[in-house]
């Protein structure tokens, strides 16, 4: 009877796990695995089916130079973006969660970018960067930092179109889209901290920002390392503002990994190249989050 009562119990929970389970196969498993596949077969045509090539789009991949022009870019994007964001967060986090007049309305302020549409805020920017007509261009000629002859006695600068300064107009609104959301998660973390701690800290006379040094910051480690992989995830799939803005442009100065896999899928149709592009961006989003919780978790206190 206890045998009996046993199976039952185990099915019970298989049968629990079972849509779950469906779900991350068909949605997640499988499509690795076929995407693997499929990155081993050569481009297919109506006239010319695909065939098994093995590592051959590796190889191709390896001598493809905008490949390596995209791999430069979204690191430079990942540098740019991913520690901004997150000290931002940090530091709005901190505002808002002090007994502040109009607190409400500050947090809503520092969250509203967040629930906006991507394709909204891509259009938002482009006005901003809009050369003379753009609002940067209109508030720097204001000033007197621009060229002359153009709106105000001023021209203005193609953020966009320079390759100098497109991939940092990109980086600048991404932070801008994503600081707020990391803020949610921080002012919860914040919100949960014992207050004796801050009572403590100052009948010792420690400073405000030894506090946050030694006690605070510390302690919002497991938030940091949650926020830290959502960071890097983000960073690596960003496909939207560049489909608005730039297209990758000009002359591949802004375009990213994901969106040159878009473009190989969808524009030149060539899905085995792109199936092979994706392999490497799993393997490299796998590796970081791998280091991410083998080498931060273990410096991470957890109450």
């Amino acid at each position: 009877m206890q045998h009996s009562s046993n199976i039952m119990r185990h099915v019970y929970g298989w049968l629990l796990l079972t849509p779950a389970a469906i779900l991350l196969i068909a949605f997640t498993h499988y499509p690795t695995v076929a995407t693997f596949f499929e990155s081993t077969f050569s481009k297919g045509t109506s006239i010319r089916p695909s065939r098994f090539v093995g590592i051959e789009n590796y190889e191709l991949m390896m001598e493809d130079p905008i490949f390596w022009k995209v791999l430069v870019n979204n690191l430079w994007f990942a540098a740019g973006t991913i520690p901004a964001s997150i000290g931002l967060a940090i530091a709005m986090a901190l505002l808002v969660n002090k007994a502040l007049p109009g607190r409400s309305f500050l947090r809503l302020a520092y969250f509203t970018p967040t629930i906006l549409p991507m394709i909204a805020v891509a259009n938002i920017w482009l006005f901003f960067y809009s050369p003379d007509i753009g609002l940067i261009d209109q508030v720097l000629g204001w000033f007197g930092f621009s060229g002359h002859n153009g709106w105000f006695g001023f021209s203005g600068h193609n953020w966009l179109g320079d390759p100098s300064t497109v991939l940092g107009a990109i980086i600048v609104m991404t932070i801008w889209k994503e600081a707020g959301f990391f803020m949610i998660f921080y002012l919860a973390a914040l919100q949960h901290l014992p207050p004796e701690l801050e009572e403590a800290a100052k009948l010792e006379g420690a400073s405000r920002w030894y506090y946050f040094r030694r006690v605070v910051f510390p302690l919002l480690m497991p938030t940091t390392l949650f926020v830290l992989v959502n960071a890097v995830l983000n960073s690596f799939k960003l496909v939207d503002h560049l489909f608005v803005l730039t297209k990758g442009g000009p002359d591949n100065a802004s375009n990213l990994l994901l969106y040159y896999i878009y473009e190989n899928a969808f524009s030149y149709f060539d899905t085995s190249y792109a199936a092979t592009l994706t392999v490497v961006l799993l393997t490299m989003l796998a590796l970081m989050a791998l280091a991410q919780f083998f080498f931060l978790d273990k410096r991470i206190h957890y109450r």
